[in-house]
């Protein structure tokens, strides 16, 4: 019988509308995939779609708070579609890459975007600037079996009631389909993996007690408290 040094984590879940719950694996994130939020980062509008990732335990659910991290003075708001895998597979077809996903959420990519410009200028990773503690509260996983596969839609995200971002998930660059190929080519997707899908333009700073709400039509919303 295994003896573990220390008792493993408990696994993490994201709470599903019809009352299961989905385990989480992996959490990837594209990078500038809406045209005006690359625009207003300086960046060419159809390159190549590229990844980051965040810890799974960095996911928050339940619209539980997120501290203000520490080392920043710059932390930022990005509301993506969550997109949630439920069959694995490598070098998936675009015309069949739909039919790996479970499910879709609303999510919040929090950013420390003082220490990002810093490893972009220095051409270093940027895992301390996306991938830091509770960095990426997920509201509730509804299936694709239920809601289909939703391609255009408002997406939207208010701080303390004022609307800050707003786009249309059919202004995506790379599709969710287009990203499910194109990543499945560079790993293998698996079961409990999660896909953000990048963020529309109007991304800005929060404070301790900002209330954050993100909602896309037709798939739920997202809430935090930055404490």
């Amino acid at each position: 019988m295994t003896e573990f040094v220390f008792s493993p984590p408990a696994p993490v879940t994201i709470p599903v509308d019809d009352g299961r719950v989905f385990p989480v694996r992996r959490v990837f994130c594209v990078g500038r995939n809406y045209a005006e939020h690359a625009r207003e980062m300086g960046n060419d509008e159809r390159d190549p779609p590229f990844f980051f990732c965040k810890p799974a335990d960095a996911v928050v659910t339940g619209g539980a708070a997120v501290p203000y991290p520490p080392q920043t003075q710059d932390l930022h708001h990005e509301i993506e579609l969550v997109v949630a895998i439920g069959t694995g597979g490598t070098d998936i077809a675009e015309a069949d890459a739909l039919q790996h996903v479970f499910g879709y959420a609303a999510g919040l990519d929090m950013t420390r975007r003082d220490l990002q410009a810093v490893a972009k200028k220095a051409g270093r990773p940027w895992d301390m600037a996306k991938g830091f503690d509770r960095s990426a509260p997920i509201g509730t996983l509804v299936p694709a079996d239920r809601i289909g596969h939703p391609g255009t839609g408002a997406i939207t995200l208010s701080v303390n009631g004022v609307e800050r971002q707003r786009g249309d998930l059919g202004d995506q660059l790379w599709g969710v389909a287009e990203t499910i190929a194109y990543l499945s080519g560079l790993v293998r997707l698996e079961p409990g993996d999660l896909i953000m899908t990048g963020t529309p333009a109007g991304v800005g700073a929060v404070e301790r007690g900002d209330q954050l709400v993100g909602t896309i039509e037709g798939v739920g919303t997202v809430g935090t408290t930055i404490s």
